[in-house]
């Protein structure tokens, strides 16, 4: 097995950064202590990234490339719904497997601040979501479920690395899970008296017509009216 020390210079220093920014608690982290724990020197940390900042952005960067490949890592079930508990599993799996690394990409969020990194992950969730909204098969567009359940799925994992590994009840990330798309999804109409329902099956319908549009670049309509089209889907859709 290789020891740090044995390790690319590149390498080592993007792991003590990584390793560093998690640990900080949102406290500034110095390149001294970053070439400290890598075994370097400030020359090679500039030569490899610029400067501090560039170093941190790649940490997030190669993070989120591996993040990515995991939240792609399978073939479409054909069931998009299925598909998105998959994306959650795998998204915990991959916060407890680097918890460091993590929490560097999804833990040091602070106020009024959206990192990049969060609204790529929510654009890979709606995605997916944009499938099962031309289905039919969510009661709320696709931007707002994706939003919903990617926060439902940090805040599970995060709470999950505070656990010590034996204590771990993985359980509830399915429970939670599980309830955060049946609360977007069309399973609650289907399963709700329909005095009771949260959605019409007009606004369902609305619903996936307007993904529908917004994903084949339809030529039927002129570009204005294609827009105004959608902004009164998208009204029915929201009411």
């Amino acid at each position: 097995m290789s020891t740090n020390g044995q390790l690319p210079p590149k390498t080592r220093l993007l792991r003590a950064a990584a390793g560093l920014l998690a640990k900080s608690g949102g406290a500034a982290v110095s390149t001294r202590q970053i070439t400290q724990l890598a075994g370097v020197t400030a020359p090679t940390l500039y030569h490899h990234f610029g400067d501090k900042e560039g170093l941190f952005d790649a940490v997030v960067a190669a993070g989120f490339d591996e993040y990515v490949a995991g939240e792609r890592d399978f073939a479409p079930s054909g069931q998009p719904l299925e598909d998105i508990r998959r994306m959650w599993d795998q998204h915990v799996q991959f916060g407890l497997k680097q918890p460091e690394l993590y929490l560097v990409m999804f833990g040091n969020i602070r106020s009024e601040s959206r990192p990049a990194v969060v609204a790529d992950a929510e654009a890979l969730m709606e995605e997916m979501l944009n499938k099962a909204a031309v289905g039919g098969q969510l009661a709320v567009p696709p931007k707002e479920a994706a939003r919903s359940i990617l926060a439902a799925n940090v805040g599970v994992t995060l709470m999950l690395i505070t656990e010590k590994a034996p204590e771990r009840n993985l359980e509830l990330s399915t429970m939670t899970r599980d309830a955060m798309i049946f609360a977007v999804s069309t399973e609650q109409a289907r399963q709700t008296a329909p005095e009771d329902s949260g959605k019409s099956p007009v606004v369902v319908a609305a619903i996936a017509l307007n993904a529908a549009l917004q994903a084949s670049h339809s030529d039927q309509l002129s570009s204005s009216e294609l827009k105004l089209f959608l902004e009164w889907l998208h009204r029915i859709s929201t009411n």
